[in-house]
């Protein structure tokens, strides 16, 4: 069990999660792109897909929500945004999704998958307003590199596609040499992307960039965080 979640925690993730293996099959090779997409805002209640002024609810993404601190503390002050969180481990994403449910954030539905395998296959075009990559793994070894997921050809071909024009890439990491990473790839798509300074989100407690569970863990050592907003063009 991963550290830090108890095995004796009842978690129940009933109507605020779901798992991989819920996803349909995708479509078989040669048909078009969107055969695979999701209308993902089905995935919530309907009775909040809709914001008070009766327009849809804008859609935000959190690729690696660990155990939703984020999306716990943010998206209380946001009623007018679906949100979805994304996470690969079980553990952290039971935890999440049940302490959605036990804060009543009917908003916010959490997905256990593998986040670029799911953005790349069945997030619909221009659906998206923000994506939020706080702390990806910097897979610190050159060796691993190809593992990083902060990469100019993810965001150029699938990242640019699912945000809406004006949408925006929010990304954080306490890794100077992943952090030099990404400056290089957000160059390589400057094409179709402004950078602009991170400004930290209004739930961030005084002195945090973002106020995840794993900044405020490691700030404590005295890390750096940095962080960019990517603004797609157009």
């Amino acid at each position: 069990m991963t550290k830090g979640i108890s095995q004796s925690q009842q978690l129940d993730v009933t109507g605020f999660g779901r798992d991989q293996g819920d996803l349909p099959e995708l479509a078989d090779f040669g048909s078009p792109p969107e055969a695979n997409h999701i209308d993902l805002r089905t995935w919530f209640p309907e009775h909040v897909r809709l914001g008070k002024d009766g327009q849809p609810r804008r859609l935000e993404l959190e690729l690696g929500s660990g155990k939703g601190t984020f999306l716990a503390q943010e998206s209380p002050l946001h009623d007018d945004v679906l949100y979805l969180g994304i996470e690969w481990a079980t553990a952290f994403y039971r935890y999440a999704a049940d302490r959605m449910r036990r804060l009543h954030l009917e908003h916010v539905q959490m997905l256990r998958a593998d986040g670029v395998v799911f953005i790349r296959n069945y997030v619909p075009s221009a659906s998206v307003h923000a994506l939020h990559w706080y702390f990806p793994d910097p897979w610190p070894k050159a060796r691993h590199h190809k593992r990083r997921t902060f990469q100019a050809p993810f965001l150029k071909q699938h990242v640019a596609r699912i945000l809406v024009p004006g949408g925006c890439v929010r990304v954080a990491t306490d890794h100077e040499d992943y952090w030099q990473w990404m400056q290089e790839h957000a160059a390589q798509v400057a094409d179709l992307f402004d950078v602009e300074p991170f400004v930290s989100p209004a739930s961030a407690q005084e002195g945090e960039l973002v106020g995840t569970n794993f900044e405020r863990k490691y700030r404590e050592e005295g890390r750096t965080f940095r962080g960019m907003v990517l603004r797609r063009k157009g």
